[in-house]
């Protein structure tokens, strides 16, 4: 309930009433007879222009609810798409916001809306029923998904270069995964030093951010913000939005971001692993995607401060507002890129410094000792630097 009302004031509304109803499922309306009767009436003293349902309706339950209660009635998928719908900044994020709308009202058009039976007359001599308004509708909603499936078809191409090309600069990427409103905006900033916009509100951040950043061990990164996860994703938002979920397939390292002070953080973390291995299942993500992740506990001086914080194997407590962790989440994030690196030894001719300041530059020497003529040295290297040196 409290996500529920939390995903209704993102969006400025004001939520005068909250229920938690048994349900006694209904074809109709979801709700029974003297549930709908009761909020009825409790509606029309608070003078409510909203309804909410935490739940998905079928178009026919979500009509007859509306009559029933002479007021706009939405279900769980609408709300998040709203709240996608007025975040969305970049001409990725409204395609993708726009075709999960459209996904969304294409089964919303049914028998049930009687004002969309009404008949366009025939064409010609031949005269005949001619093409109700609902089919136009639906057929005008159809040839605008298509259009916009190919742009985004284009968007994730133009991504996919933008990827090959980081692959020549290969600086290992670091994706943020976690809930929404987990704090992964103030993260990214506390870690890079930008100014992504953070808010306490689901959703805040809908189009993905990169930045680049140097850790403890002079080694660059980038580090790249993604748009947070809820449970019961409407299915249309998840195919929508796999071109921002590609920047987590192809990190070298995923943090996982939650927030350690909320009572549901156990909950909003398996959510969050259904999603990625969803991701696995279709083939997106590969199967060893926790072998390559930190669990990052944040939020910690909301607990009393990082020490206060039950830590497991494999989690880093931190507090992004107070930056109290940070250091540890750097080296926990070295020691991670490290572990996937290949420990190689070069002679080097003395006289060809360029080849060696690459591998300062991309690597991480460990070992160094100057001859005669050559300079022999030990590096560790990711494979595709490794590869890319060699050749």
């Amino acid at each position: 309930m409290a996500e529920a009302v939390g995903l209704a004031a993102s969006i400025g509304l004001v939520v005068v009433h909250t229920a938690i109803l048994p349900l006694r499922i209904r074809p109709a309306t979801l709700l029974g007879e003297g549930q709908v009767e009761a909020q009825g009436g409790l509606m029309t003293e608070q003078a409510v222009e909203v309804a909410i349902l935490d739940a998905q309706l079928s178009p026919v339950q979500q009509r007859n609810l509306e009559k029933a209660w002479s007021c706009k009635v939405i279900d769980r998928t609408g709300l998040i798409l709203d709240i996608f719908g007025e975040r969305a900044a970049t001409k990725e994020g409204s395609l993708q916001v726009e075709l999960a709308h459209l996904e969304y009202q294409r089964s919303r058009l049914v028998r049930s809306w009687t004002h969309l039976e009404r008949q366009r007359g025939g064409f010609g001599f031949l005269g005949g029923p001619g093409e109700t308004q609902i089919e136009a509708d639906r057929r005008l909603i159809g040839d605008r998904i298509v259009k916009l499936k190919r742009e985004l078809e284009q968007v994730r191409r133009t991504r996919g270069l933008h990827r090959t090309a980081r692959r020549r600069v290969p600086f290992p990427v670091v994706a943020l995964v976690g809930y929404t409103n987990a704090g992964k905006s103030t993260l990214f900033n506390a870690l890079t030093g930008a100014e992504v916009a953070a808010r306490d509100q689901l959703f805040a951040t809908l189009d993905p951010t990169m930045r680049g950043m140097r850790l403890p061990s002079g080694r660059r990164i980038i580090l790249s913000d993604t748009v947070g996860f809820i449970s019961d994703l409407p299915t249309e938002l998840v195919a929508a939005f796999r071109a921002t979920l590609e920047e987590v397939a192809e990190a070298d390292v995923i943090m996982h971001v939650r927030d350690a002070s909320h009572t549901d953080s156990m909950a909003q973390r398996a959510d969050v692993i259904a999603v990625l291995d969803g991701m696995v299942s279709d083939g997106t993500l590969d199967a060893d995607w926790p072998s390559r992740s930190i669990e990052v506990l944040n939020k910690a001086d909301l607990m009393g401060g990082v020490d206060a914080v039950t830590v497991r194997d494999g989690c880093v407590a931190v507090s992004a507002i107070t930056g109290e962790g940070l250091a540890t989440l750097n080296d926990s994030v070295d020691a991670r890129i490290a572990a996937g690196m290949q420990l190689v030894e070069y002679d080097i001719p003395s006289t060809d410094g360029a080849k060696l300041s690459w591998l300062y530059d991309h690597g991480e020497v460990i070992g160094r000792e100057d001859r005669d003529e050559i300079v022999h040295v030990s590096v560790r290297l990711l494979a595709a630097d490794r590869a890319r040196f060699e050749r």
